[in-house]
């Protein structure tokens, strides 16, 4: 599944918001250098996905607020996740 993520580097609060199916916004603390906020963001969607880091992948925008990425799973996937209440 491809998502689009609008990234808040150096956010004073870490969180993950989603505004539809495929669109997300990621807040992170680290700064948009050598790649660490890339890395927090990739982490934090390891965490809200229940996937391992090394599965997602930023397809585009590695140096852009404006990102697409990919992770391995369906959207019915995420939905039954979300009725578990598996994502935070």
């Amino acid at each position: 599944m491809k998502i689009f993520v609008k990234a808040k580097p150096k956010a004073r609060k870490v969180y993950i918001k989603k505004i539809d199916d495929t669109h997300y916004v990621v807040a992170v603390n680290e700064p948009p250098i050598c790649g660490k906020a890339n890395q927090a963001i990739i982490k934090s969607l390891a965490r809200y996905f229940a996937k391992p880091p090394s599965q997602i992948n930023i397809i585009s925008g590695e140096t852009s607020r404006l990102k697409i990425i990919e992770i391995p799973i369906t959207l019915e996937e995420v939905r039954v996740m979300e009725a578990q209440k598996k994502l935070f």
